[in-house]
């Protein structure tokens, strides 16, 4: 793959740097943010916060006497401590510092106390997490929570219909199983191949009745990967896939066995898509899986060919509000997932157990970012999140340059007594440096020829 055929996978362009630029603007600001406020409350002073690089746009100073500007290109942001030689904080103003008394010495980012500048440099990628944690949290809190026992909030559009399912039926039976749980019904999520209806018993105005209806999870798209096969078939959320390869689908679980039988080649599907008066229309689209190396919650990778959706059930699940202490343990332990598998993925591209494709550059991150912008305004923020995190945990890698480079140094400043040499300093910040181009160079070269 070459950049020109990379272009229109980006679909509309405008949006795709549009969502880069807010996501990357949002994920620095609050992370440089972090290195700011804890600098502040520990006594150094800060002289300039800029979000984004080069000529100055417009600015401000504060009572504290720092200028707040925004610079010409958004492509990040920075904090420059007074006795800064340069924007990355990584060495002193030696002309700088050495004219300053004592008292303005220790407002300074070099000059301050060992636990001042290790606080300072670790409150960046803490912020990132915090912001990982809040917009995860605020995602729960506006979707809500599932009620324990299975009941119908609303459904979908299916070209069959609901059949005798009513939006309030509690489920409490399907195909003959009693049913109490969301975990009961999940147990039928792959029935025999061509199932096209199933009998539930639902509680309904305080009476029992056995209806028919869908499958509990038909071949109808829940949601939709941003910059996988899907959106670039130009799918989305409701579609029902009618036929693939011309097999016709009943449940999302025929879509999975057809897409792993093609192994990477080409599926034709026919595709039922609802509209706004209540009928629908069909068209064709054709598309191909990619083999894709899934995360688990379990830890390591499952590689499947997928295209990129989710299915779900029928119905969108009755839903209770999500408490604030509730959605904070959700959303944390989404964060320990998404650092756990990162580092997990690391590792296996390391030891060469998953492809070292899933190690993505600029260019991908921009498309993912435009991507998930297109398919909604929530799966936007939930990648901010997702993004912010991956951000937070870079910054703190042992490697000079980043937050966790810093933090090494400053633990050997505390175990010896004496901080690194100017020599050794700037020896490892250029080796740091150049590690990070590297990676950065092959993760563009992976944008641009990995399928």
């Amino acid at each position: 793959m070459d950049l020109a055929s990379l272009l229109p996978d980006f679909g509309d362009l405008g949006l795709t740097i549009a969502a880069f630029v807010v996501a990357l603007s949002i994920i620095v600001t609050v992370h440089e943010f972090g290195h700011y406020i804890v600098g502040r409350w520990s006594g150094i002073r800060a002289e300039v916060f800029s979000i984004g690089f080069g000529p100055r746009l417009f600015s401000r100073v504060d009572r504290h006497g720092t200028r707040w500007q925004v610079a010409a290109f958004p492509f990040g942001g920075y904090v420059k401590f007074l006795g800064d030689a340069n924007a990355a904080s990584a060495s002193a103003d030696a002309a700088s510092m050495d004219g300053m008394d004592a008292q303005t010495r220790r407002q300074s980012l070099h000059g301050a106390p060992l636990w001042a500048r290790a606080a300072t440099v670790a409150a960046g990628p803490v912020a990132n997490f915090i912001l990982a944690i809040v917009v995860f949290a605020g995602v729960y809190i506006a979707s809500g929570t599932a009620v324990t026992q299975p009941t119908v909030g609303g459904l979908h559009a299916l070209p069959q219909g609901a059949g005798g399912v009513q939006a309030g039926d509690v489920i409490v039976g399907a195909e003959g199983r009693a049913v109490a749980s969301y975990a009961d019904l999940d147990a039928l999520l792959s029935p025999p191949a061509g199932t096209r209806t199933m009998t539930y018993e639902v509680e309904r105005d305080g009476a029992r009745l056995v209806v028919t209806g869908p499958p509990v999870s038909p071949p109808r798209l829940g949601g939709v990967a941003p910059g996988s096969a899907a959106v670039e078939a130009e799918l989305a959320k409701g579609d029902v896939l009618l036929a693939a390869n011309g097999i016709e689908l009943s449940t999302f679980s025929d879509l999975q066995r057809v897409v792993n039988a093609a192994a990477g080649t080409p599926v034709a599907l026919e595709v039922w898509r609802p509209g706004e008066d209540g009928t629908g229309t069909v068209f064709e689209r054709t598309l191909t899986p990619r083999s894709t190396d899934l995360p688990l919650r379990s830890g390591g990778f499952e590689t499947r060919w997928i295209i990129g959706a989710t299915g779900g059930y029928f119905f969108d699940p009755a839903t209770r509000p999500t408490g604030v202490i509730e959605a904070l343990g959700k959303a944390t332990g989404e964060l320990s997932f998404v650092i756990t598998s990162s580092l997990s993925g690391l590792w296996h591209m390391i030891t060469g157990a998953i492809s070292t494709c899933n190690l993505r550059g600029p260019l991908g991150i921009a498309e993912t970012s435009g991507s998930a912008a297109a398919t909604g305004a929530q799966n936007f923020v939930w990648f901010i999140g997702v993004l912010s995190a991956a951000v937070g945990l870079l910054n703190l890698f042992p490697i000079p340059v980043l937050d966790g480079g810093h933090l090494i140094f400053h633990a050997w400043e505390a175990i010896t007594g004496r901080a690194p040499s100017n020599r050794v300093l700037g020896f490892l910040t250029t080796a740091g440096l150049a590690l990070i181009l590297t990676m950065t160079a092959f993760g563009l070269t992976n944008d641009l020829f990995c399928p």
